[in-house]
């Protein structure tokens, strides 16, 4: 039996890059500049609300209340989200699907969040299982979430396949006992991913045969 465990932001769907970019655009209005090297340490790792917040205003001269940091860049964040999943993603789950192969999504942002992301993209019937941060007592790193997966789907960690995005991502997976596939990210392409399984450019590059593959090099 293999089972196949999507990571949410930066796998399924491209919203790292629109909440870079909503956050990039409120620094530079106020004159402050955010890089992507510097968002990139934060791909993969849950903040507080404040952490960004808290980095401009120790940058800039007149910082902004809290409430428009927070309304102003979740504006800036909706006009820029994608309306449809990773390329290759809508592809590998109907592939899966087809198949017969158990799918969960395993995020350690919250299901408000996750839900409604893939409600949007009309992908959450295609998910046996879908866990998230506020759901585990410990975000990734920790192995907690992919554990829960793994329950819910009522298979051995060892049978299930994780496609991630970011460095703290494949560590939970790893630390979970369960094959690793990574898709850098634009904003995470400077991680560690030397410890994954195997490692492509999207999704398009996934087939079943291809994810089967690793689960027989394990038991060899």
């Amino acid at each position: 039996m293999l089972a196949v465990v999507f990571d949410f932001d930066g796998t399924i769907l491209d919203s790292e890059m629109a909440e870079y970019r909503s956050h990039h655009r409120f620094f530079s209005d106020h004159g402050v500049d955010l890089s992507e090297d510097e968002w990139a340490t934060g791909v993969g790792l849950l903040k507080p609300d404040s952490h960004w917040f808290e980095r401009l205003c120790v940058r800039c001269a007149a910082p902004p209340t809290f409430e428009r940091f927070r309304d102003t860049t979740r504006t800036y964040f909706r006009e820029r989200v994608p309306v449809e999943p990773m390329p290759g993603i809508a592809a590998l789950l109907g592939a899966l699907v087809a198949a017969g192969v158990p799918r969960a999504v395993g995020s350690s942002a919250p299901a408000d969040w996750v839900v409604a992301g893939l409600d949007g993209l009309r992908l959450t019937p295609l998910f046996n299982a879908i866990v998230t941060g506020d759901q585990v007592e410990n975000l990734k790193p920790a192995p907690d979430v992919y554990l829960e997966v793994a329950r819910r789907l009522d298979i051995a960690p060892d049978r299930c396949v994780v496609i991630e995005d970011s460095g703290p991502g494949l560590a939970s997976a790893r630390a979970a006992g369960m094959k690793t596939v990574a898709i850098p990210h634009p904003l995470s392409r400077g991680h560690d991913f030397s410890g994954a399984d195997l490692q492509v450019t999207s999704a398009a590059d996934l087939d079943l045969a291809t994810l089967r593959a690793l689960l027989q090099s394990t038991s060899a």
